[in-house]
């Protein structure tokens, strides 16, 4: 008897609600086997060249002795990094929230703190609540573009 309420209950399908063409389509949902996202650049590595000119003028600095060659390499470096970070999190390829939020940070203190002026102590508060208000606007973009994914792992 169990074995016939699983038959009818299989026959009896609902059929399938047309989508209405004003409803947007759910966002893409990444697979975790996907390649990263290409550069707006094509297939040209530049932000690879990029790190490979920071961290060959970093080791020129440190040996050398040159702090502007030993700046620049961190500066170029750092560059190629974020922006590679930024590609990832805006694509929702992985999130990259924390590390986002916490350049809002180190820009907003350094801003506060020696262009306009500040104590320390307010620069800090200042930096704080932009990194915070980073944060949460940098998890909701990451959750629109994978379709309600918080964060992704390997």
């Amino acid at each position: 008897m169990a074995s016939k309420r699983r038959k009818k209950a299989s026959r009896r399908t609902p059929a399938a609600e047309p989508v209405s063409a004003a409803e947007p389509a759910p966002p893409r949902t990444p697979r975790l086997d996907e390649e990263p996202p290409k550069g707006p650049w094509g297939g040209f590595p530049l932000t690879e060249l990029t790190v490979l000119a920071g961290l060959i003028l970093l080791v020129l600095g440190l040996i050398t002795g040159s702090m502007i060659q030993l700046v620049t390499g961190l500066l170029l470096g750092s560059a190629g990094g974020l922006e590679l970070s930024i590609r990832e999190h805006f694509t929702g390829y992985r999130s990259h929230t924390t590390l986002l939020s916490g350049v809002a940070f180190v820009v907003s203190t350094g801003i506060a703190y020696f262009l306009v002026g500040l104590l320390l102590w307010q620069a800090l508060v200042i930096g704080l609540l932009l990194m915070g208000l980073a944060f949460w606007q940098l998890q909701r973009v990451f959750r629109n573009a994978t379709g309600g994914l918080r964060y992704r792992l390997r």
